[in-house]
């Protein structure tokens, strides 16, 4: 990655974490706090009517906390982390031109990542190779593409799941369009600098098997709430497929299949599960690969005193 210099001029705060670990609420706690505004960084609360199977907060709390970045696309439109970047910064200039303190929350690591260390400038997509991959992907299954992947472009491989459909399908296409690796892509990318200095806090929940529970309780409360009838509102939109990349959300991905009835609604549900623990797997590897990160778990007594108190030094 080429970095350029450029003089900080303001700060703003990264609060990052897993699924399920309790980032809205220490975000809602910490603009009581400080003067801050909220923008969301996750690539699943960018889109309307996906409400429930995204735990997005509801409108009383949106209208008591507001929220940037959420509810900004239709489902049947794509955005990409190229989209994130150009408006995150928007958001935050905003945001530091009212003298307030930009609070980015999220899971959607790969936003966080492309924000602070930039982002490649990679071919543009090619409807007819994507089309083949899914060919091969359907007739294979994702393990298999994900394999495929492995040999051409192992670093990155390494980073995803084998069920990634979204991730792996970019990637292999990257490499048939280019012959690069998007890894190598990546590396290359030039970081734009923005004046921002980012601080992180991570929420890390310990043990794991605290957040695998919190994570089932979030799925059953979900199905509680109605999942499945804004499954059935989207399946009827017109423009809207299991390909869409909205669709492929966890979650709305395996519920999708179970409608379609390719499995039954307790299979759906444990794949959801797993796709979700999966997920909050990745996200934990990327933050410990993250750089001056100030950890903490959430669930320790006072932990938004500890956050505040690291915070109050930061911002000087």
């Amino acid at each position: 990655m080429v970095v350029k210099a450029r003089p900080v001029t303001a700060k703003a705060v990264l609060l990052m974490g897993p699924t399920a670990s309790g980032k809205t609420d220490v975000a809602i706690s910490l603009s009581k706090r400080f003067p801050c505004d909220i923008i969301s960084v996750d690539s699943a609360l960018v889109y309307r009517g996906m409400d429930i199977g995204t735990a997005k907060p509801d409108a009383e709390t949106l209208r008591r906390a507001p929220h940037q970045l959420i509810n900004i696309r239709d489902p049947e439109e794509s955005y990409s982390a190229g989209d994130f970047v150009r408006d995150a910064r928007l958001a935050i200039a905003c945001s530091v031109a009212k003298g307030r303190i930009p609070l980015l929350v999220g899971g959607t690591m790969m936003y966080f990542r492309a924000l602070t260390e930039g982002i490649a400038d990679l071919p543009a997509a090619d409807s007819r190779i994507r089309e083949q991959i899914d060919a091969d992907a359907k007739r294979l299954g994702w393990p298999a593409m994900h394999a495929e992947l492995l040999k051409v472009d192992p670093a990155l491989a390494a980073r995803l799941s084998p069920n990634d459909s979204q991730r792996i399908q970019r990637a292999l296409e990257v490499f048939h369009i280019s012959g690069k690796p998007l890894s190598e892509w990546q590396r290359e990318a030039v970081m734009e600098p923005d004046g921002i200095e980012y601080i992180k806090i991570a929420l890390q929940i310990e043990p794991r098997a605290v957040l695998h529970q919190r994570i089932e309780q979030r799925l059953d409360s979900m199905l509680r709430n109605g999942f499945e009838n804004e499954m059935l509102a989207l399946r009827a939109r017109a423009g809207l497929d299991r390909n869409s990349s909205s669709m492929r959300s966890v979650g709305y991905r395996q519920f999708w299949a179970y409608l379609d009835g390719e499995y039954s609604r307790q299979e759906a549900t444990d794949r959801a599960l797993f796709a979700t623990r999966q997920l909050a797997k990745r996200q934990l590897t990327w933050l410990r690969s993250e750089n001056e990160v100030f950890l903490v778990d959430p669930l320790e007594a006072d932990a938004i005193g500890t956050i505040s108190a690291n915070l109050a030094r930061k911002l000087g």
